[in-house]
């Protein structure tokens, strides 16, 4: 079945594809052709989607259109002083999962152009100073949030929130609009993890991939000799530290931290996997994450988060598993010498496409990890997808081809 999915992937990336120059209406237009997340839905490129995209266009042989992609962002970057969540007028009021470096690093280590990363690492200072002047703690960490906080588009938000995730809740507008617009944010909209205050924890996740930035600039800093690596270098330990030591649960495991209440959130998620992924988990931490690996693995792959009581219908929560938290957990897993365990969730991934793939014909937006089906907490109705379960799902097969497991 694998080599049917990988056709039907290289056969349908050409229908993921626009090319919208100019502004229209509320649709930003960017100077080069770009992917959207699924065929037949969408009409605009999605920040974080577009990382997990890249991976499949680079391995498929689309190195120029992932390029293309990476360098609109740029230039949207350049153009708002931040990466928005998509091209389009909406989003402008919120980003997405800083993965903007990883993206400038793949293309980076693709084309290997001096010229064009002095270009790009410029703009990826704009993007850091966002996060850091318009993101931040005092303590020193990131959090979610939204750029248009209004009265009226507060209870825009309320309201957005109320009909996503199908309860009533006894807190004011204001309160639940930020909490709402720092979950769009966030990118699992809708999630359990914070309970009712996104906007008031610093994510295990987005703290991750803000180290991962500051790695990735003093890297591109050694590259072009400029004298910024060492800087970048001690940005990146100071957050490691604050990270080890305000989010460990006691055991090893790092949390989403609350702020106010120097408390961690209840709920273990897929986005502890992200120290790993980023290589900051110590080793301690990451044989802890592996020992309880049961609370979220299943037959057919990682949970977002483990079962829990939650009110309301949240499509980023069991027993939705979600391709782009497979990649980071099976990297995660193979960055701290746990092949075996990678192996076996890249396999339960590559399983699980494969047979929806066989009952439907198309690959999806996420899956029920318990029962391997569509059998998923829905918000809305889901949209058949290509762009990053096929990313992932290219990536998947190539990590097991290197195992000799394919």
């Amino acid at each position: 079945m694998s080599q049917q999915v990988i056709d039907f992937i290289n056969q349908n990336w050409d229908g993921c594809v626009r090319n919208n120059m100019k502004d229209e209406g509320t649709l930003i237009g960017m100077p080069y052709s770009y992917t959207i997340p699924a065929i037949g839905h969408f009409e605009e490129m999605y920040y974080w989607d577009t990382y997990f995209t890249n991976l499949g266009l680079l391995i498929g042989g689309r190195p120029q259109l992932a390029k293309n992609n990476v360098d609109n962002m740029l230039y949207l970057v350049n153009r708002y002083g931040f990466m928005p969540n998509g091209n389009r007028k909406c989003f402008l009021n919120q980003s997405q999962p800083p993965f903007l470096s990883e993206m400038v690093r793949d293309i980076y280590e693709y084309y290997k152009d001096p010229v064009w990363l002095l270009s790009a690492y410029g703009v990826l200072k704009t993007e850091y100073e966002f996060w850091q002047t318009r993101r931040s703690f005092d303590i020193g960490l990131n959090h979610y949030g939204g750029n248009a906080e209004t009265e009226k588009t507060c209870t825009e938000m309320a309201d957005y929130f109320k009909s996503r995730v199908k309860i009533e809740v006894k807190l004011d507008n204001i309160s639940l609009g930020k909490h709402c617009r720092a979950l769009c944010e966030s990118g699992w909209d809708m999630n359990p993890r914070f309970g009712l205050e996104c906007d008031k924890y610093a994510p295990v996740d987005l703290n991750s991939l803000l180290f991962m930035l500051e790695k990735n600039m003093s890297y591109f800093a050694n590259e072009l000799n400029i004298d910024e690596s060492d800087l970048w270098e001690q940005r990146a330990q100071t957050r490691k530290t604050l990270m080890l030591s305000r989010m460990n649960n006691g055991g090893g495991i790092l949390l989403d931290y609350m702020i106010e209440r120097d408390s961690l959130s209840e709920i273990l998620s897929a986005a502890s996997f992200f120290p790993l992924y980023a290589e900051l988990a110590t080793n301690e931490g990451a044989k802890a994450m592996v020992e309880n690996l049961s609370r979220l693995e299943e037959d057919y792959g990682i949970l977002t988060c483990e079962k829990n009581n939650a009110e309301g219908i949240y499509q980023w929560d069991y027993p939705n598993g979600w391709a782009c938290l497979q990649y980071i957990v099976v990297k995660g897993l193979d960055n701290y010498g746990f092949e075996a365990e990678a192996n076996r969730i890249a396999q339960k991934y590559i399983a699980l496409v494969d047979k929806v793939f066989d009952e439907t014909g198309k690959l999806w937006e996420k899956y029920n990890v318990v029962t391997g089906s569509l059998d998923v907490n829905n918000e809305y109705k889901q949209p058949a997808m290509l762009g990053w379960s096929a990313g992932v799902y290219m990536s998947m097969y190539k990590y097991l081809e290197k195992s000799n497991l394919y």
